[in-house]
């Protein structure tokens, strides 16, 4: 992925945060000899004092060969996308349909070392890292290897654990256009109101202000 310096993180603090808030992704992994990656959309729970994502998966997963094979992944989180026309970025002197079109996103990618986890007590421990993040209320049924409701389905998963060695972080929301260009561009976000516009503007306007517009 490619990052400008005005597109990437102004610290640890700004993509962790993101993240917080988002839990959905795709995990890439290298695919076996002959075969193209494998590309499997997940929920996951990160840590950040661990530095590691849990997660799990159906034993009958073809992905478990491939990371059994080579445990390297990248988790990768996108959202707060939208696209801005070629007009929103004319220049003024210019006709408006020769401005350039672009994407405005969020990304985060953590490179990541996996390991499978498969002893049953290990992986309801795990389980219960990942009930404790989405189900905070505890709305759910006991985990403990071979005790109701539970018990039975764990030998038909396995759990996954991925050491974070590494993060990519960019948040592209026109930052190497003056700040003037990005106000005018946060109006029109406002006025179209279609589909992520308003979690871009959201975005464009937080890091506005932390530059201190």
């Amino acid at each position: 992925m490619l990052i400008h310096p005005w597109d990437s993180a102004r610290d640890d603090a700004e993509w962790q945060d993101w993240l917080a808030a988002h839990d959905f992704g795709q995990l890439a992994v290298n695919g076996l000899p002959g075969e193209p990656p494998y590309v499997q959309p997940l929920h996951f729970a990160y840590d950040a004092e661990r530095r590691e994502a849990v997660t799990h998966l159906a034993r009958p997963n073809p992905l478990w060969r491939a990371l059994e094979a080579r445990p390297e992944a990248v988790l990768s989180v996108v959202d707060d996308y939208t696209y801005i026309p070629a007009p929103w970025h004319a220049p003024a002197d210019g006709p408006p349909e020769h401005g350039t079109p672009t994407s405005y996103y969020a990304a985060v990618q953590l490179v990541c070392r996996a390991r499978i986890v498969d002893d049953p007590q290990e992986k309801a421990d795990l389980l219960l890292r990942q009930l404790a993040h989405f189900q905070p209320e505890g709305d759910h049924g006991h985990v403990a290897p071979g005790e109701a409701p539970y018990g039975r389905q764990l030998p038909g998963i396995r759990g996954l654990r991925l050491e974070v060695t590494g993060v990519r972080a960019k948040f592209k929301f026109g930052g190497n256009r003056p700040r003037e260009t990005r106000r005018h561009v946060s109006d029109l976000l406002a006025a179209r109101g279609g589909p992520g516009d308003a979690t871009a503007r959201a975005q464009q306007l937080r890091r506005l202000a932390a530059d201190g517009d």
